[in-house]
């Protein structure tokens, strides 16, 4: 599902630890480490998707996690043609995010990367905030900043 301007509607997340270090997965079978982040279904709004995306890429479930805070709007990011498959070239430009800043309430232990039948992550660990703008893929990195930016002043004061 794509809006008129060729960009997927998603949602990414920001799951903070009791020290205000934030969850990091490894993406499988790559090198490549990001955010846990997914599409929106039609129909589903970008709180449901979060939570699907949660329990999907992470293993958590709502009882485990608490809402900080939301972006305000859409923050988009366009995917350099070398990484769209060839028949999505030309409608498909890159992705429109929702970024939600989520705090712990569970344990490490409920963190499960084998939670379904097609896990996103094969590792994970906790970094410092602002540790993901150094390592994230290159056109990732400014909506990485917009997120962690507007989403920093709601960390919760250790």
């Amino acid at each position: 599902m794509l809006d008129r301007d060729g960009f997927r509607p998603n949602v990414g997340i920001v799951l903070l630890n009791q020290k205000n270090q934030v969850f990091w997965g490894k993406r499988i079978r790559t090198h490549s480490w990001q955010f846990p982040q997914g599409g929106i279904d039609r129909g589903e709004t970008p709180e449901q998707a979060m939570f699907r995306e949660l329990h999907e890429e992470v293993g958590l479930q709502p009882e485990h996690v608490a809402i900080v805070a939301r972006t305000r709007d859409w923050l988009r990011y366009e995917v350099p043609d070398r990484y769209i498959r060839r028949d999505a070239r030309g409608h498909y430009k890159g992705q429109k995010q929702i970024w939600f800043l989520l705090q712990l309430t569970g344990f490490d232990w409920h963190l499960n990367l084998r939670a379904t039948e097609h896990p996103e992550f094969d590792a994970w660990r906790w970094n410092d905030y602002w540790v993901p703008l150094e390592s994230v893929v290159d056109f990732k990195r400014g909506v990485y900043e917009m997120a962690l930016t507007e989403l920093s002043r709601y960390l919760p004061r250790l």
